[in-house]
């Protein structure tokens, strides 16, 4: 017979984590004025989440996960709208006056806590307004909160834009050394 208790603890727990991640819920305003409302993620985020990556540009896809993806599996959805909101977050920013995902910012610690890296991905309507360097702050606050000493991005050679607003935000380039075509871009939250 099964305990139909026993997984309580188990949802005990996340809840507490998403209750926990929802402080870093907020409001920001970008260079341009524009404000994104800033929340984790939920797993009824899957549908929407879903469709913000379907309207992203082929490149766009290819720089996020780093490969041919011309769609975002259904399993790969899953994972990203249930995280477990302590060594993994996902952020996701929307317009102020609509539902509508309009940038998605994952953070993921290593088990140390360390170090944690993150992915950012913003709607082509809406790049140069600032809106993927408020999510790159957002995303370096949390890390840093916890716990992270380092943030790191793995980025295509050709996304010239993220490498230059990384940069731009002090994170250094080094050469990714198990494949050329990649770079490492690397930020000591010690120092900030």
């Amino acid at each position: 017979m099964t305990d139909p208790h026993h997984d309580q603890p188990e949802r005990a727990d996340a809840s507490a984590a998403l209750e926990a991640a929802d402080l870093w819920r907020c409001d920001l305003v970008t260079r341009s004025g524009l404000v994104l409302r800033i929340r984790p993620v939920r797993p009824e985020d899957e549908a929407a989440l879903g469709d913000f990556f379907a309207r992203l540009a082929p490149a766009d896809l290819r720089f996020r996960f780093l490969g041919g993806v011309r769609e975002v599996s259904h399993e790969r959805l899953v994972a990203m709208t249930r995280v477990d909101h302590r060594a993994t977050e996902h952020f996701l920013a929307f317009a102020e006056d609509s539902g509508t995902i309009i940038a998605a910012a994952m953070v993921a610690c290593d088990p140390s806590t360390k170090k944690a890296e993150v992915a950012i991905s913003v709607r082509a309507e809406d790049k140069h307004k600032g809106v993927a360097w408020e999510m790159l702050r957002h995303a370096a606050r949390y890390a840093q909160a916890r716990g992270a000493e380092a943030l790191e991005s793995l980025e295509s050679r050709e996304n010239r834009e993220a490498i230059e607003l990384e940069r731009e935000q002090g994170f250094l380039a080094v050469p990714y050394p198990d494949d050329p075509t990649l770079i490492l871009i690397r930020k000591d939250l010690r120092l900030t």
